[in-house]
C-alpha cells in the first residue's frame, strides 16, 4: 500500500475539532426531525390537523432536505465548502425562531420546509469538507460519528420536548423554536474553518491551497504532498450516465431503504408506540429509550466500519433490522415488554446502515463532484423518506400497526438486496483511490469478481491500493 503524507497523517486536534463542528448539522437534523414528534401531540388538536395534514407537516422537513441537498451539493462544488459552512445554519436559526408564531398548518409547513432545505444543504458541505481533510485510517470512524450525532440530537429533542410540555398549551411553539439555541452555538464554533485544499487545487487556486496545508499540517507540507487525483472531468449529467451512475444508484438506493422506516418512526414515534399499546407518557419514554438504542447501535457500528468493512456491515445491518420489523408486524399485540425489546433490537442493528450514509458517497465520488454527488444522493433518498413519513398516519389508519411494520420490514429487506448486489468495499483506500472508477459492485478491494451491475462494464481502473 502506497504511503501518502496527508492520507496517512496522524489524527490531529484540527481533525477532531473539524469532526465536532461538522457534526453540528446532523445534530440539528436529528433534533428538528424528532422534536416534531413530541410537538405533534399538541399541534394536532390545536390546529385541527387531519391525518393527511399531520403527514405533510411531519414530512415537510424531509421534502426540504430533498431540495436543499441537491442545491447545497451543487453550490459547495461551485463556490467551495467553507463559504457555505455557516450560512446554511443561520437559515435554520431564523426559521426555527419563526415557527414560534406559526398560526396555521400552511405557515408551519413552509417554515419546516425551509429548515429542511438548510439542513439538506449542510450534508454535502460539512461531510465533503471533513472527508477531504481526514486521513484514511480515521475517515470511516469520523464520518460515521456524524450519524451518531444525528441520534444525539434526536435524543436531546425528546428530553427537551418532555421538559417543555410543562409550559402548557403553547409548549409546542417553544419546542420548535428551541433548535435556534444549538444552531447559534454551532455557527460560532464553525467560524474560521479553512477551505478544503483539494477543492482549491481543483479550482487552480494553488497559493490558497498551499497556505491551508501549511496552516493545518505544518510548514513542511505543500500541494506536492496531495495525492494525485485523476481528473475525471465529470459534471452532474456525467454522474448519471458514466460509471458513476451505478454508484449513484447504489448509494441513493441503500440510503433510501435505511431512512424510510427510521424517519417514519421518529416523526410519529409516540403515535406508533401508542398503536402498539404503549400510550401516554409511556409512549414518550419508549420513544426516548429507542432513540438511546439507535445511538448505541451507531456507537457499536463505528469501529466495525474498519474491522468488518463497509460492505459486510451494511448487509448484516439491513438483514437483522428487517427481521426485527417483521416480527413486530407479525405480532403487533405482543406484550409491551416484547414490543420494546423488538424496537430496541431494530434500533441497535440498523446502526450499520446509518453510519455509512455519509461515508459511502464521500468515498465513491471525485473531488470536483463530491458535494454534488452527496447532495444528489441525499435528495433522492429523501423522496422515499418523505413519502414514507407522509403515509405513516394513513397506513396506521388503513393497514393497522401490523401492516405498517410489515411494510417497513419489506423496505429494509430491499436495502439488503441492493447491498448484496451493488455494495463495493472501500476499506483501507485513500480518498482518491476510493473515488476512482474500477471496483465492480460487490467486489472487495484487492479481489477480482464478475460485474454485478450493468454500469460495471464501463469501469476501467481497480480500486485496490
Amino acid at each position: 500500500m502506497t504511503t501518502h503524507v496527508l492520507d496517512d497523517a496522524p489524527l490531529s486536534r484540527f481533525h477532531k475539532k473539524l469532526a465536532l463542528y461538522s457534526s453540528g448539522g446532523p445534530f440539528l437534523d436529528g433534533y428538528v426531525l424528532s422534536i416534531i414528534g413530541v410537538a405533534m401531540v399538541q399541534i394536532t388538536p390545536q390546529l385541527d390537523l387531519s391525518a393527511s395534514a399531520q403527514g405533510l407537516i411531519g414530512a415537510s422537513a424531509l421534502i426540504g432536505i430533498f431540495l436543499g441537498g441537491f442545491a447545497g451539493g451543487w453550490l459547495t462544488d461551485k463556490f467551495g465548502r467553507q463559504v457555505l459552512y455557516t450560512i446554511d445554519l443561520i437559515a435554520i436559526i431564523v426559521c426555527s425562531v419563526a415557527q414560534f408564531w406559526a398560526t396555521d398548518p400552511v405557515w408551519l409547513f413552509v417554515l419546516r420546509l425551509l429548515i429542511g432545505m438548510a439542513v439538506g444543504a449542510d450534508y454535502p458541505i460539512a461531510t465533503s469538507l471533513l472527508a477531504e481533510f481526514t486521513p484514511r485510517r480515521y475517515r470511516g470512524p469520523l464520518l460515521s460519528a456524524l450519524s451518531v450525532m444525528w441520534f444525539v440530537g434526536a435524543a436531546v429533542a425528546y428530553v427537551v420536548g418532555e421538559l417543555l410540555l410543562a409550559l402548557g398549551d403553547d409548549a409546542w411553539r417553544w419546542m420548535l423554536a428551541s433548535a435556534a439555541l444549538p444552531g447559534t452555538l454551532i455557527v460560532l464554533l464553525r467560524l474560521g474553518t479553512p477551505e478544503s485544499p483539494r477543492w482549491l487545487l481543483k479550482k487552480g487556486r494553488v497559493q490558497e491551497a498551499e497556505k491551508v496545508l501549511r496552516k493545518v499540517y505544518g510548514p513542511g507540507v505543500g500541494i506536492g504532498d496531495l495525492p494525485e487525483e485523476q481528473r475525471e472531468n465529470v459534471d452532474l449529467k456525467a454522474i448519471l450516465r458514466s460509471g458513476y451512475g451505478g454508484r449513484m444508484l447504489f448509494v441513493s438506493g441503500f440510503w433510501t431503504c435505511a431512512v424510510v422506516p427510521l424517519f417514519a418512526i421518529y416523526a410519529f414515534g409516540p403515535t406508533i408506540l401508542g398503536a402498539l399499546h404503549l400510550e401516554g407518557g409511556l409512549a414518550h419514554v419508549g420513544s426516548a429509550l429507542i432513540t438511546v438504542m439507535f445511538l448505541v447501535g451507531c456507537l457499536i457500528a463505528m469501529p466495525l466500519v474498519n474491522r468488518l468493512g463497509r460492505r459486510t456491515l451494511l448487509i448484516h445491518s439491513f438483514l437483522w433490522s428487517s427481521l426485527a420489523l417483521l416480527v413486530l408486524g407479525l405480532f403487533p399485540t405482543a406484550p409491551a415488554a416484547v414490543v420494546m425489546v423488538l424496537f430496541a433490537g431494530y434500533a441497535v442493528v440498523i446502526g450499520g446502515t446509518q453510519v455509512l450514509q455519509w461515508l459511502y458517497p464521500n468515498e465513491l465520488f471525485p473531488t470536483e463532484v463530491r458535494g454534488s454527488a452527496v447532495g444528489l444522493a441525499s435528495s433522492l433518498s429523501r423522496i422515499g423518506a418523505a413519502a414514507g413519513t407522509y403515509l405513516v398516519p394513513v397506513a396506521l389508519t388503513g393497514w393497522g400497526i401490523g401492516g405498517t411494520m410489515l411494510a417497513a420490514a419489506a423496505v429494509s429487506l430491499a436495502g439488503a438486496v441492493i447491498s448484496v448486489l451493488w455494495a463495493p468495499e472501500t476499506r483501507g483506500l485513500t480518498l482518491h483511490e476510493a473515488a476512482a472508477l474500477g471496483t465492480a459492485p460487490g467486489e472487495v478491494a484487492g479481489q477480482q469478481s464478475q460485474p454485478s451491475h450493468p454500469s460495471a462494464g464501463r469501469q476501467s481502473r481497480s480500486l485496490a491500493p
